[in-house]
């Protein structure tokens, strides 16, 4: 039986751990041998293996989705299994369990964030070396384990998957490689934010304890997770994402921001794509180049603007 290993998941594989594709490879061979061993998932033709990760160096208990076909086995999908498979919390027996999660449908929203990256990633190493060379290589899994710890709550997959593909972006001259010269966030970053935001939160309501007849409103909820800024080092304004929704929201320490139609991390990251590879489409926003960097146009310092070029496809 022939096993396939299509480049999206060998590449996908490479950045959850520099011995994951040598465990994909051992899973090829025994699917090769035994092609019915995973289970069947919740998206039709689709079956998983697990993997256990303490079997090979740096590599993390997998998820791995698979489809049968004549003659051959096309794997489909991996993720790290902690996305799928939280650990037990001892001292959170008394909650209600988590939700089953189907490690099929989390492998496609990995991929999904892995191939939205991967284009983006592409146009800045093709056209801003610069702002390419700027983003951090990825977390390590125990990384993000230990934001959740910090947070309080689970990181949704999508955040984790594209953590574990860059943990932030440093940008260039204070700008960042996402539309409006945003920057993705450091961890340390995001939980110092998250913490920032909770103080304000308490201290809104405290503040308003006194006033019985006054709607406090909400500064900050636990589940928002801080993701992306106005800048590497500016942090009065960016986008955070809602665990309990799945959807991004805005927030700014003044309160300015315009309300814009909801995004998914997903969606967000697909449209950043779109308007890298066909610029002439692009809508929200126009990239362009400075040297070396990429600028958009929507957040361009005017000190720069002058040397601002469209970036042409």
């Amino acid at each position: 039986m022939n096993v396939e290993i299509p480049s999206h998941v060998r590449d996908l594989a490479t950045g959850l751990g520099a011995g994951v594709p040598y465990a994909l490879k051992v899973l090829a061979g025994r699917l090769a041998d035994d092609p019915d061993m995973g289970r069947p998932s919740g998206l039709p033709g689709i079956l998983t293996v697990m993997v256990d990760g303490d079997v090979f160096e740096d590599c993390p208990d997998l998820a791995v989705g698979y489809v049968r076909e004549p003659g051959r086995v096309v794997i489909r999908h991996v993720a790290p299994a902690s996305f799928v498979e939280p650990e037990a919390d001892p001292g959170e027996q008394e909650r209600e369990p988590a939700p089953a999660v189907d490690p099929a449908l989390t492998a496609v929203t990995v991929r999904e964030v892995a191939d939205a990256w991967h284009r983006i990633t592409r146009l800045l190493q093709h056209h801003a070396l610069d702002s390419y060379a700027a983003l951090r290589p990825g977390a390590r899994p125990a990384a993000v384990a230990a934001v959740e710890g910090e947070l309080g709550i689970r990181i949704p997959v999508e955040l984790s998957a594209l953590w574990l593909l860059t943990a932030g972006d440093d940008g260039v001259e204070g700008s960042g490689c996402l539309p409006g010269n945003r920057a993705l966030m450091a961890l340390d970053a995001v939980v110092e934010v998250h913490r920032q935001r909770m103080d304000s939160q308490a201290q809104h309501e405290a503040a308003c304890a006194g006033r019985p007849d006054f709607e406090p409103g909400t500064v900050w909820k636990p589940t928002w997770i801080p993701v992306v800024t106005r800048g590497p080092s500016d942090r009065t304004s960016g986008l955070y994402l809602d665990a309990e929704t799945g959807y991004l929201g805005r927030w700014s320490r003044y309160n300015d921001d315009v309300v814009e139609e909801p995004d998914t991390l997903v969606t967000y990251l697909e449209e950043a794509a779109d308007m890298l590879e066909a610029p002439s489409l692009a809508t929200r926003d126009k990239p362009g180049l400075v040297d070396g960097a990429m600028v958009w146009l929507s957040g361009i310092d005017p000190g720069r603007e002058s040397r601002w070029q469209p970036l042409a496809r």
